[in-house]
């Protein structure tokens, strides 16, 4: 390891000039890299839902629609509205009364029922049907160009421009999350560490290797909005760590080489490296353990998040010490005194009353447990955004003038004869909580003469395989009312055509719910295994991992127990991934001390001197590295106003301060309480030196009691 570092030391040079010219072909890749806004893309493409929505794209040539309302217009004025939008590029069609009769018709021949769908006092609505899905950049755009036609009158619904705001909120926000995760790190490392210019070092470093990771998303084709606004953030967090690693081990190195900084970076960077490649492997799991969710924004995130943990270590190790080295004279300049005192002093407080902090953790364990079992999420997209935005404004004028909260969309087979199709229209009418059920049939089977009936409108409602449906609901997405209601649908559908399906937000929000309530513990699993795995490798116990991931779950269980007495719901994300990034990213607290533990074990400590100094010697480092996590992440979570990443980010926030204190207090007590365990559990746990020297003392205890 050490030649590594010599050879890192001598390249250094090259290794700034090269790293420096890779950032042109990483803000290009960055630049072009998409962005998908659409959360519910990312479910399974088998299950029915998604496929539907494939077969309206393929059938119908129409992805995305939203519902267009115009309050206080003439009919006229509508219908020239209404051909100003259908000439809107992405737009496929647009529904409304003039589709089914010509506008000198009045609009009292159409019954009660399907008049009251397009009107209702002086707010008239219309269906809008896109060419493209939901995030595609042709449909947002549209959603845009249809928002500059309309005026202040017009309102326009739906997921599509919810996910358009959800876009343009994003995009406007995500720079200055990086710029609050910026300036709260160098204020937290300024007033922790000795070196004024240093956390800026660490600060290009850690840039440089986040913009090689969100370049190489490029490959990938796309990334969620989510992964491109919480990366950047949350690799900054996770591997600062390693570079204050690297700044300590440089600096102890000074000490032992002191006319030779050359010889004591190449030893810092073989130490750190050791150290870092062990450590991040916990944190890389954690990642990794969220691509075995069946809903792929985890996969999106986890893949993106373990990248940019590796680029995080190469740069920690090559480009950080080339720049120490570089700059070595201005940072000498701008040392100082660490702003904060020494607090290993703490130690022996804590392990002297560890029986304390033992009996702190059986009380708050219960409690947190209850909490983390009972908090309540939602999975209404649109809760995620501020009331303000025009969509959410849209959506709530929808409810109140038409009483719908959602839209779906039944596909059913497009030679059911009219006297079937009625029929089961007239069933789904009938379903409790619907406005309105409205198909083909509606209009052919009496309520329209067949020669009123446009072909145009008839190749709008029917293809070639499948004719279509729109079914509006009183109930909200995501509501136990709406879901029970679409199982209900679903069964009168099949019961007509066992190949129909019913589509949409709700249908694919109700199948959201159930994917990822087994996504919750198929992550929680993964990550606990792989991290218990992992420990079991390099500290060769049963014990220790054990003991391990259990001090984090505790921390984790009160993290995410906070919010079920605070009567605070979390975005449904949160409350899966949540668990697997504290654990990852915080369990290298508790590995830290551990491995000082067994250090002083093996060097003839009893456990009492060996817990008080691994507890000493942890703690700084544990304190600074938690600080950084959470200011990377509280300024982002106290500024976003997309609740989806504000949540996120005040969650891992406070889970750092809590396995942090967790940490500190907990493990000292649990490795003393079971350091017998430990020893027996753990392979060569004394070391052999330690453990010839308790036999030679046994030895002599022996003779001297002979001879007595």
């Amino acid at each position: 390891m050490v030649s590594f570092g010599k050879k890192v030391v001598k390249y250094r040079i090259p290794i700034l000039i090269v790293s420096i010219l890779l950032l042109i072909p990483s803000a290009l890749g960055y630049i072009n890299t998409k962005v998908n806004y659409d959360i519910l893309y990312y479910l399974p493409g088998d299950i029915d839902t998604m496929v539907g929505q494939d077969i309206l794209l393929e059938d119908f040539g129409k992805g995305a629609f939203s519902m267009f309302m115009a309050e206080g217009m003439e009919n006229k004025d509508v219908s020239a509205l209404k051909a100003k939008i259908e000439q809107v590029k992405g737009v496929d069609s647009v529904i409304w009364y003039d589709s089914i009769l010509d506008i000198g018709v009045p609009m009292e021949l159409l019954p009660e029922k399907l008049l009251d769908i397009f009107q209702n006092g002086d707010v008239t609505l219309m269906a809008i049907f896109f060419e493209d899905t939901t995030s595609a950049e042709e449909t947002m755009e549209a959603i845009e160009e249809i928002r500059k036609i309309g005026d202040k009158q017009c309102f326009l619904a739906g997921m599509s421009a919810v996910v358009t705001d959800t876009k343009n909120l994003s995009d406007s926000e995500t720079p200055i999350y990086v710029m609050i995760a910026v300036l709260l790190s160098v204020l937290v490392l300024s007033v922790t560490m000795d070196s004024f210019l240093a956390p800026l070092m660490f600060l290009l470093s850690i840039g440089m290797a986040i913009v090689y990771n969100l370049g190489t998303n490029y490959f990938f084709g796309e990334v969620s909005y989510i992964t491109k606004a919480l990366s950047a953030v949350l690799q900054l967090g996770v591997t600062m760590d390693y570079s204050i690693f690297l700044w300590h081990s440089y600096k102890e190195n000074q000490e032992r080489f002191p006319d030779d900084k050359n010889r004591a970076m190449a030893h810092a960077i073989s130490n750190t490296l050791t150290s870092v490649v062990g450590s991040s492997i916990t944190t890389v799991a954690g990642f990794i353990a969220l691509c075995f969710m069946s809903f792929t924004l985890g996969k999106d995130l986890g893949i993106v998040m373990a990248k940019g943990v590796v680029f995080g270590v190469i740069g920690c190790i090559t480009i950080l010490p080339s720049m120490i080295l570089v700059f070595d004279k201005a940072l000498s300049k701008t040392m100082h005194r660490p702003l904060i005192p020494d607090i290993g002093k703490c130690a022996g407080f804590i392990t002297k009353h560890s029986w304390v902090f033992v009996a702190l953790f059986l009380a708050v364990l219960f409690p947190a447990l209850y909490g983390y079992t009972h908090t309540d999420v939602y999975y209404n997209l649109d809760r995620t955004l501020p009331d303000e935005l025009a969509s959410i404004t849209a959506n709530k004028k929808l409810e109140e003038n038409f009483n719908m909260n959602s839209i779906h969309m039944v596909l059913a087979d497009s030679s059911l004869d009219g006297k079937t199709a009625a029929d089961m229209l007239a069933e789904l009418n009938r379903v409790d909580g619907i406005s309105f059920a409205l198909g083909f049939d509606s209009f052919v089977g009496g309520a329209v003469p067949g020669d009123f009936f446009p072909e145009e409108l008839t190749g709008k409602l029917k293809g070639e395989r499948y004719q279509l449906m729109l079914v509006a609901s009183e109930y909200k997405v995501a509501s136990d009312e709406v879901n029970a209601q679409i199982e209900l649908l679903n069964d009168i559908v099949k019961k007509y055509d066992p190949k129909g399906m019913v589509i949409g937000e709700a249908p694919c929000t109700k199948d959201l719910i159930e994917i990822t309530n087994v996504d919750f513990q198929t992550v929680s699993a993964v990550s606990i295994l792989a991290v218990f795995v992992i420990i079991a490798f390099v500290f060769r116990s049963i014990s220790l991992p054990i003991l391990l991931v259990a001090v984090i779950e505790f921390a984790i269980f009160i993290n995410m127990g906070i919010p079920c007495y605070t009567k605070t719901e979390l975005p449904f994300i949160a409350s899966i991934v949540i668990g697997t990034i504290q654990l990852g990213a915080t369990v290298d607290y508790a590995i830290l001390m551990t491995t000082r533990y067994r250090k002083e074990r093996s060097r003839g400590s009893e456990k009492m001197g060996a817990v008080t100094t691994a507890l000493q010697t942890s703690m700084s480092s544990i304190l600074i590295s938690a600080f950084c996590f959470f200011a990377a992440t509280f300024g982002v979570g106290l500024y976003s106003d997309i609740d989806m990443i504000s949540s996120l980010c005040s969650l891992m926030a406070r889970g750092a301060l809590i396995s942090m204190v967790v940490v500190n207090c907990v493990l000292p007590s649990m490795l003393l309480l079971f350091d017998k365990v430990i020893v027996k559990t753990s392979y060569n746990f004394l070391g052999e030196r330690s453990t010839a020297d308790r036999k030679a003392r046994k030895g002599r205890g022996n003779k001297e009691n002979r001879i007595a």
